[in-house]
């Protein structure tokens, strides 16, 4: 059975840095590229990261550029989103899904999702 976990959610302060999980069962993560989006309440999904299959191409929306890093750990079927510098604004519900071997912005187009993990931005 495909699957993807997502982990790594909590409470944060602004400005704090936390590390999400996306781990797959039933597939091979690497032989697929894996996007990272979020969803606030009362707002349309956002796309923010996406690492394509073989790790050749990464890919940050400008919301987070520069404090995001996403990556992949090929031993332990999983992908990372390394969040730092948190803000205020961000507190969501953070997914990850997974398509063909390309990164692409329409979200219709990812095949499997994760249930989320929230994501909470307070003092």
């Amino acid at each position: 059975q495909v699957q993807l976990v997502e982990s790594g959610g909590g409470l944060v302060q602004p400005g704090g840095s936390l590390r999400l999980s996306c781990a797959a069962s039933g597939f091979t993560l690497d032989y697929y590229a894996i996007g990272w989006f979020r969803q606030a309440p009362g707002k349309e999904r956002e796309g923010l990261s996406c690492i394509s299959v073989s790790n050749v191409n990464l890919y940050y929306s400008d919301s987070v550029k520069g404090r995001f890093t996403i990556s992949r750990d090929k031993s332990k079927n999983t992908v990372y989103l390394q969040m730092n510098s948190l803000k205020p604004e961000e507190p969501a519900v953070y997914y990850c899904a997974t398509r063909g071997q390309l990164c692409v912005n329409r979200q219709e187009e990812y095949n499997y999702w994760g249930q989320g993990t929230q994501v909470t931005v307070s003092l």
